[in-house]
């Protein structure tokens, strides 16, 4: 069996995060956020929303593997910036990784699949 479709058969409990999540972020700067992200996931493409301090935002990203990238675009004092979230798919019920935004703020979150 090659590397590759044994690395894709393990993957395969992971392949789907559709759902809702509950994430729990810290910036760097010691702020604290936890905001609700629902996913729908078609292939590798995710959309959904966010829901949390930055009000209600629509959703978009990639899923490549266990590798998640997702974001959305928010107005703040007339400025439109972006949130980008990177992260791992750990189990089917957990992923982690890091968020980044536009004006360089940064921070990590975790992240638990509601049931």
């Amino acid at each position: 069996m090659s590397r590759h479709l044994l690395l894709t058969l393990l993957m395969l409990p992971f392949a789907d995060i559709s759902g809702t999540w509950s994430f729990s972020v810290e910036l760097e700067d010691g702020s604290r956020g936890e905001p609700t992200f629902v996913f729908k996931q078609e292939g590798d493409k995710l959309t959904g929303t966010y829901t949390g301090p930055l009000g209600e935002q629509k959703v978009t990203g990639t899923l490549d593997g266990d590798k998640a990238v997702f974001g959305f675009e928010f107005v703040r004092d007339g400025e439109t910036l972006k949130a980008t979230y990177t992260g791992t798919v750990e189990s089917p019920t957990k992923m982690t990784g890091t968020l980044e935004f536009s004006r360089g703020r940064r921070g990590k979150w975790t992240a638990t699949k509601k049931e």
